[in-house]
């Protein structure tokens, strides 16, 4: 009955979101770096945090530093969705939202140089989450598949948090997915969604690498892990800054260059890290899957990128 109730408010907070987004013109404004066109609603991935805090509310929650992170990084990443901020300013609140999550994760017990570590990694996943949210779906259906095979780990592997608070994050997924997983997407998660979303993640999968004591379930992410880092690299060897905006990602190669549509790209990514987590799954612990996934992923986009790429180099407004 609670999980009803819940859905219901989901869905009721979504939708008002949206008469407020449209009275006050909360929209994306494409440009030339972007991989859609029209002005969908921006922010509807305003849920995520709505989720966080209902769950909080309604279920004994034992994380207080990660609710008090993401609300810093919600609220700042929301303002920058209504009103660009600083590239810098928001880089130090993903940094400081991290670093008070730390506490809740016991990681301050660690050496100096692995806390940095640490940092910078999760700093990445959650600028590789707000980069996925250009193509439609594309964050919300991969992130739904990770959810999902947490409720099951969770269930028959290895308990790591509370089951409540996975359904309640799927239950926001599902939700946004309706709005956004369609040909013409009717709004976007934006930086809220996008880097809440990444923030949960970070909390969710640490959790489960300090309660399994195992590095392995870093692959829940490797589709988009080995995306983001080859994508990096490929920038540095084409003396590009990383920190500028961009479209060489290979989900947007495919999106805007193959002109594969968005839901079929997303739909793609998602089952293919299915499947790496369904190895994870059958085969708890082995670095020798993992690293051999991360591999496999790694050789195929290289390949394709090969294959591809040209078509982005034909348009010098995309260099």
């Amino acid at each position: 009955m609670i999980y009803s109730i819940l859905f219901v408010l989901l869905v009721l907070i979504e939708l008002v979101y949206f008469k407020l987004a449209t009275y006050f013109k909360i929209k994306d404004k494409p440009n030339e770096r972007s991989s859609h066109s029209g002005t969908p609603l921006l922010g509807g991935g305003v849920i995520f945090i709505v989720a966080v805090i209902l769950y909080a509310a309604v279920f004994s929650f034992g994380y207080p530093w990660m609710l008090i992170g993401a609300l810093l990084l919600a609220v700042v990443s929301f303002t920058d969705d209504i009103k660009p901020l600083s590239p810098r300013f928001r880089l130090i609140i993903q940094v400081v939202s991290l670093m008070v999550l730390f506490i809740d994760l016991d990681l301050y017990t660690l050496p100096l140089i692995t806390i940095g570590l640490i940092l910078f990694i999760t700093t990445g996943v959650l600028n590789a989450y707000n980069f996925m949210d250009g193509i439609n779906g594309m964050m919300g259906i991969s992130s739904m598949v990770v959810i999902a095979a947490m409720i099951y780990i969770n269930s028959s592997l290895v308990p790591f948090v509370d089951a409540n608070f996975l359904y309640v994050l799927l239950m926001a997924l599902v939700i946004f997915n309706f709005f956004n997983f369609r040909k013409q997407a009717f709004c976007f998660a934006g930086d809220v969604g996008a880097f809440t979303m990444g923030f949960v993640m970070v909390f969710l999968i640490s959790k489960l690498i300090i309660a399994s004591g195992s590095f392995t379930w870093i692959a829940l992410l490797a589709v988009f892990g080995v995306d983001t880092i080859l994508t990096i690299a490929h920038r540095i060897m084409l003396k590009e800054n990383i920190s500028h905006p961009h479209r060489k990602h290979l989900f947007q190669l495919l999106a805007n260059e193959v002109n594969i549509p968005h839901t079929i790209v997303s739909l793609s990514y998602a089952m293919i890290q299915l499947v790496v987590i369904v190895g994870l799954i059958a085969m708890p612990g082995s670095y020798l899957f993992a690293i051999s996934s991360i591999l496999v992923l790694s050789i195929a986009y290289v390949l394709i990128k090969q294959k591809y790429y040209y078509l982005h180099t034909c348009n010098k407004s995309l260099d």
